[in-house]
């Protein structure tokens, strides 16, 4: 349905300036020239921990999780475990339609400080060669914000705890409508007629979509603002112009039965605006509500997920809670290494049996791992073991061990000749082992014998 524009209202000046601060949906969220991460840096320059190694570190782990995002699917919920002791920061690639509603929340265990400070900033992705645009933060004392995107695509949430602080947090992310629904007790199961769909043999497009409910049914205010219009038009029969106060959105309601409210009056959601009809060129259809949204300076938009409210479920970990945060082992039948936490998502690579992973996250029904060479992914519960000994050897020659695999590891613990350690795990000629300090490190299987004269990783 092409609408018929109202006459221009005086007071529609007035708040014009509003809808430009707010047609970029940063609801809730910080507006200052400098985001509250970018303060904090400010303040570690003044102090000059911006040239220390943790410094250094600390600014660094943000814009390595900016370019290398987990790919996550909404509704998203993880067990996380943030090292104090590390500078660390994570990302997460989520899409989102026009008009959906994302809210992230942050809970964190009883255990921990109550003054956590943790940065949470938004950014579009526009394409894959243009750097992410930064679109909203989150005040860094507040654990939740929402955000409704008025572009369509991909974004990246970024959150980073301040420096020296960290534990273990629970993420939500969700996705919702925006818009309340505009037909009392009716949902977008009660949709005949999608937004595009032709009309007129094609010689237009539907620039709504149509919401079928008995006559008389109530027609509400789908967002707060002021009704710019109340009239009749050719097409829309008895119609409601009312504009969103938040983001500038005109919303359009057409075909009613009868008007419930006067123009240049201030709505809440909820409040009743008409009632279901089929007035106008809907006279021989059964009553309905064709309702639209227009966007300045675009004209229609399809409201369909301005008014979806997903149904998904919230995965539940199901996992070992102790892991996160620490190490496990791949089961000895292997396991595969994937892109996204979903089964159907193709394997990233195959993970070799009693390969040791650190455990990066919990999410439903699978961890988030990281291998010694790096790579992360998701890795299916059941393909994941505690990290126990798989069995003892002693030390051939003296050796040290090294923070990763191979001689790009940092040397951290010596270890005489003879020296019985317990092996955790193997990752190609390399193998996990404890020091009798307890501390975790790699050395080559060929440094080690076990019991018989065998060399150690190859059983």
């Amino acid at each position: 349905m092409r609408p018929e524009w109202p006459a221009p209202r005086p007071w529609l000046a007035m708040g014009l300036a509003v809808w430009l601060a707010a047609c970029d949906g940063r609801v809730g969220m910080h507006f200052a020239t400098s985001t509250p991460r970018e303060a904090y840096e400010a303040r570690l320059r003044e102090l000059g921990l911006h040239t220390t190694a943790l410094g250094r570190d600390w600014a660094a782990a943000g814009e390595q999780a900016l370019g290398a995002p987990v790919a996550v699917v909404l509704p998203h919920r993880e067990l996380r475990y943030l090292d104090p002791r590390q500078a660390a920061a994570v990302a997460y690639r989520l899409s989102l339609e026009r008009g959906q509603r994302v809210a992230a929340r942050i809970e964190v265990a009883d255990t921990q400080p109550s003054d956590l400070t943790f940065f949470l900033d938004l950014f579009f992705l526009p394409d894959s060669v243009t750097p992410p645009q930064p679109v909203a933060s989150a005040d860094s004392s507040a654990w939740e914000f929402e955000y409704v995107a008025m572009r369509p695509g991909d974004y990246v949430l970024r959150l980073q705890p301040e420096l020296l602080r960290g534990g273990r947090i629970t993420l939500t992310v969700s996705a919702h409508a925006s818009l309340e629904f505009p037909v009392a007790g009716m949902d977008l199961g009660t949709l005949r007629s999608r937004f595009g769909a032709p009309r007129d043999a094609g010689r237009r497009e539907h620039h709504g979509v149509d919401l079928f409910a008995p006559r008389g049914t109530a027609v509400l205010a789908a967002a707060a603002g002021w009704v710019s219009w109340v009239g009749t038009n050719r097409l829309g029969g008895n119609v409601v112009w009312l504009r969103d106060a938040r983001y500038g959105r005109r919303l359009y309601y057409a075909h009613l039965d009868r008007h419930a409210v006067e123009e240049d009056r201030w709505v809440e959601p909820g409040d009743t605006l008409g009632f279901v009809g089929n007035t106008g060129n809907a006279r021989t259809t059964r009553p309905h509500l064709h309702f639209g949204i227009y966007i300045r300076g675009e004209g229609p938009v399809d409201p369909y997920f301005h008014l979806l409210e997903p149904t998904g479920r919230l995965p539940l970990f199901a996992g070992d809670s102790s892991l996160v945060g620490g190490w496990g082992r791949v089961t000895s039948s292997g396991g595969r290494l994937r892109a996204r936490a979903e089964g159907s998502a193709p394997p990233i690579v195959a993970l070799p049996g009693d390969a040791p992973v650190q455990v990066l996250a919990g999410v439903g029904p699978w961890y988030l791992a990281r291998l010694p060479s790096g790579k992360e992914g998701y890795v299916s519960l059941r393909e994941v073991r505690p990290l126990q000994p798989l069995y003892s050897a002693a030390v051939a020659a003296g050796s040290v061990l090294r923070s990763a695999p191979g001689t790009l590891g940092a040397a951290t613990e010596s270890l005489a000749r003879g020296e019985v350690v317990p092996v955790l795990g193997r990752y190609g000629n390399q193998v996990l082992v404890r020091h009798p300090s307890g501390l975790l490190g790699w050395m080559g299987s060929e440094s080690l014998v076990v019991s018989g004269g065998g060399v150690a990783g190859v059983q």
